[in-house]
């Protein structure tokens, strides 16, 4: 019942500004744990959910640790007397996992409030294992805020608050009450961090990769060891490790721009949108420049990258006069009869045009599986559909 009732999700309307600044946090987030059983945070940040055993054998970043389960698979839900009992006692592994990500980093507690068992059991746990009055322990209580719900305060205020803990010292924690979660959030992922979480989670991919020697499609990993990383080839997976008074290397590409275009607006990815700079990007492609140029005005290229982009379309449109009668794009690429390329090019024009729906045009452009991003048709969409989301009145 549990699991029927959680699974169907619904967004309030009302919360669409909280749920897009909350995207954009994903890229200063490396994980997540929750006791809730529904999947809104695999929804909104697109990380691997784990549950049970599989949190031993994880990458700590880009992952939702689900502790008391998911609706998903309703035999692992942990929700009656029994259900925590057989959890604390065969969890310990888990536990251990979970407590080494509290100490080594920064913690937001969101949905507690200050009294919650979850809250005391977990510093119990850690106070068990590092001395109350030492560095590690003040190190630690600095790292943990708790944002506490109190309707209607628009309070931004963080104070210190006391918690006594049966049998412990009283441990003293920081502390926000408000019903300005979207401040929360915008804060967050205003944070200039050195390396951001999604950079991580890239490296620890690659070298993932390389432990097992298998690239993802089964090919094998090939690893050089250099000094000269100007003889590398540019597609190749490359992890760096060395003085940066040595090392100079700048992308000289922008397929990645492409596949994660909508992550990286979704971010406000604005530190990974400045490298569009360092990249060399001929007058010949195409290159969504709009949305880029609008997180990021200050991009040295963003109005020659907006007048190719412009001219282009205008270029194609003068090509092709006329698009497929289809007053929607599913029903356009359901349609048999026109062809792969000729189904791209009418969907172009009636998304300049002003036919089809620019948001089942976004769910169609998500639909592309990543390998048929570099594809032209599929920049050619992209492009047209970036230009007429940015420049309609």
């Amino acid at each position: 019942y549990i699991s029927k009732l959680i699974g169907n999700k619904v967004y309030k309307e009302d919360k669409k500004e909280e749920l897009s600044e909350l995207k954009k946090i994903r890229k200063n987030i490396g994980s997540i744990i929750t006791t809730n059983y529904d999947n809104l945070i695999e929804d909104v940040f697109g990380f691997e959910a784990l549950v049970g055993n599989d949190i031993l054998l994880s990458n700590p970043y880009g992952s939702v640790y689900k502790i008391h389960g998911c609706y998903s698979d309703p035999a692992k839900i942990i929700i009656t007397n029994k259900d925590y009992e057989y959890f604390d006692n065969k969890y310990e592994l888990v536990r251990a996992q979970l407590l080494s990500i509290f100490i080594h980093n920064p913690i937001i507690f969101l949905g507690y409030g200050i009294g919650d068992e979850n809250i005391k059991s977990l510093l119990k746990t850690i106070f068990t294992y590092v001395e109350p009055n030492s560095d590690d322990a003040k190190r630690i209580r600095d790292n943990f805020l708790l944002v506490e719900y109190e309707a209607d305060s628009q309070s931004h205020e963080i104070t210190e608050h006391d918690i006594d803990l049966e049998g412990f010292s009283t441990i003293r924690i920081n502390k926000v009450k408000t019903d300005d979660f979207v401040e929360v959030y915008k804060s967050i992922s205003d944070l200039n961090l050195p390396v951001s979480a999604m950079d991580i989670r890239k490296v620890q991919s690659i070298v993932k990769d390389i432990y097992s020697g298998k690239n993802e499609d089964g090919s094998s990993v090939k690893v050089n060891i250099t000094e000269d990383i100007e003889s590398l080839n540019n597609n190749d997976k490359i992890l760096v490790i060395g003085s940066a008074k040595s090392i100079k290397y700048e992308h000289k590409n922008s397929s990645s721009f492409m596949t994660d275009y909508f992550e990286i607006l979704e971010e406000s990815n604005k530190q990974l949108i400045q490298i569009i700079d360092n990249i060399h990007i001929a007058d010949t492609q195409w290159f969504p420049a709009y949305a880029f140029t609008k997180i990021c005005p200050e991009l040295r290229k963003g109005q020659v990258l907006r007048e190719q982009q412009k001219q282009k379309l205008e270029n194609l449109i003068q090509k092709q006069a006329t698009a497929h009668e289809h007053q929607d794009i599913k029903s356009l690429f359901d349609d048999d009869r026109i062809s792969h390329s000729g189904k791209y090019s009418s969907a172009i024009l009636s998304v300049m045009h002003g036919t089809f729906s620019l948001k089942d045009v976004e769910i169609f452009l998500k639909t592309i599986p990543s390998q048929s991003r570099e594809l032209t048709d599929y920049r050619r969409l992209l492009c047209a559909f970036d230009y007429k989301k940015e420049t309609k009145p």
